[in-house]
């Protein structure tokens, strides 16, 4: 019998108030963001497990052409805002209220671990892409898996549910496959571990040629995105 594509009820930040832990994470991962996406003006952009108060995608309201936030649950300003597309519902499912082709960005951070069919979540964020959109995802590695149960379970610095929510990690070896299966082609995949290997960063175009994606450090800036 299928099981559930997850076991959550709350979004992340709705029943707890972020750790420094956590809003070191976030940073770094925004960082890494920008570095691939230099300018938001303009864009249509996803933000699919974006958490309850949607830290990263708050600052992109008023830049971005428009913005669609989906998760469990949303805050109400949010929800309220006109410039906000808010879906509350699961993963992967609640993205088929989106258009297909309609972004031009979307983002899955630190989501696919919570999943039990993470494939079928990157499927859904490559449907909704447009052509050329590029889209970004970032996870937890093996590495990481000790530092974050070390944090959550000994050290109570990061939340306990969160972590004990986790289904699976991923090493570059471990997400790219997934990636290609997906839709995404080899040659638009940008595949690495990043925040001291802790993490796993993925930068793909919808329709391949990676070398329109900012140069790895000491290549030659030619063709940047």
């Amino acid at each position: 019998m299928r099981q559930e594509t997850t076991d959550r009820t709350t979004s992340f930040g709705e029943q707890h108030e972020l750790t420094w832990v956590d809003r070191w994470g976030i940073w770094l991962s925004a960082r890494k963001v920008r570095r691939f996406v230099a300018s938001f003006a303009g864009k249509a952009v996803g933000d699919f497990g974006c958490g309850y108060s949607a830290s990263f995608a708050r600052q992109l309201i008023g830049v971005a052409a428009d913005v669609t936030l989906i998760d469990l649950s949303i805050a109400p300003d949010l929800k309220r805002h006109p410039r906000v597309r808010a879906i509350e519902g699961c993963l992967p499912e609640a993205i088929g209220a989106v258009e297909s082709g309609s972004l031009d960005v979307v983002l899955c951070l630190s989501v696919l671990e919570h999943l039990w069919h993470p494939l079928e979540l990157i499927g859904e964020c490559h449907r909704v892409l447009a052509p050329g959109g590029l889209c970004l995802v970032n996870v937890p590695s093996w590495r990481g898996k000790r530092y974050l149960e070390l944090s959550a379970f000994r050290l109570g610095l990061s939340p306990r549910l969160e972590i004990d929510d986790h289904k699976c990690y991923y090493d570059p070896n471990d997400l790219w496959p997934l990636l290609v299966r997906a839709g995404f082609l080899p040659s638009g995949i940008r595949c690495f571990k990043h925040k001291f290997g802790l993490n796993t960063f993925a930068a793909c175009l919808r329709d391949g040629r990676e070398h329109r994606l900012p140069p790895r450090k000491g290549a030659p800036v030619d063709g940047v995105r």
